[in-house]
């Protein structure tokens, strides 16, 4: 689908989605991007909130040569200011580049998100941190998915151990394991070094190819959520 076309879904209200990580270095930003970039091409209206203090979705974006998602560099403290008026001006998405630390910040941007998609590499600090980070979702009361990242390529159709036990460990955490992930590619670097997704990079590759079948199963589990923005409620009080 071209950029610019309607997908045609969210009628009943924007999506607000934090990306998660409570640990540096788990590909968050890089996984912000794509998700962001997905929506984009689908002709969605999107915001990328980067309150990340090192400012790396901006440094991407500011890289890219056509139009692309909107970009406000901010703190915590402003988010739901800025989801506020994000649906008022009739954004489809917010993605949230969340901080890693400290946890009150992140705790914040959980309470503002819809939902919120934590990422993690199949290591053990990574598997650590997604757990405490699950454990703040759970406890706040948010749909949550986890998504795998770098994780080593499979050889002759066959899952290495330890992404098998991570995949393990990750569903212990009490929420959903994404059932695609991002592997370990040099795609993901040499695209975002441009402003660009790995299917705007690389369009027939294998990365553009899992971005894909993953922002797919994020859409639509997002779609599917019950959403009570400030827009859609002043639209149901329009209406009665």
């Amino acid at each position: 689908m071209a950029t610019g076309e309607r997908f045609g879904y969210l009628a009943d209200g924007m999506r607000t989605i934090a990306i998660i990580s409570s640990k540096g270095g788990s590909g968050k930003t890089t996984l912000t991007l794509h998700l962001a970039l997905a929506a984009f091409a689908e002709g969605a209206r999107v915001v990328i909130a980067d309150v990340d203090g090192q400012r790396s979705v901006g440094q991407s974006l500011r890289a890219r040569q056509s139009p692309g998602p909107g970009l406000v560099e901010t703190t915590v403290g402003k988010l739901f200011t800025l989801r506020v008026t994000a649906e008022r001006e009739g954004c489809d998405y917010v993605f949230i580049d969340t901080p890693n630390a400290p946890d009150r910040d992140l705790v914040t941007a959980i309470g503002v998100a819809d939902l919120c998609v934590l990422v993690g590499r199949p290591t053990f600090f990574d598997i650590t941190a997604a757990a405490r980070a699950a454990a703040a979702v759970r406890r706040l009361g948010k749909p949550g998915l986890i998504v795998l990242n770098q994780a080593p390529p499979k050889r002759m159709g066959v899952e290495s151990s330890a992404v098998s036990r991570a995949a393990e460990a990750l569903r212990l955490t009490g929420l959903p394991l994404a059932p695609y992930g991002l592997r370990s590619r040099t795609v993901y670097q040499l695209c975002v070094a441009h402003g660009l997704s790995a299917a705007e990079y690389q369009a027939a590759g294998a990365g553009a190819a899992e971005v894909g079948l993953l922002w797919r199963h994020v859409r639509d589990l997002a779609a599917a959520l019950p959403v009570a923005g400030p827009a859609r409620a002043a639209r149901a009080a329009d209406a009665s």
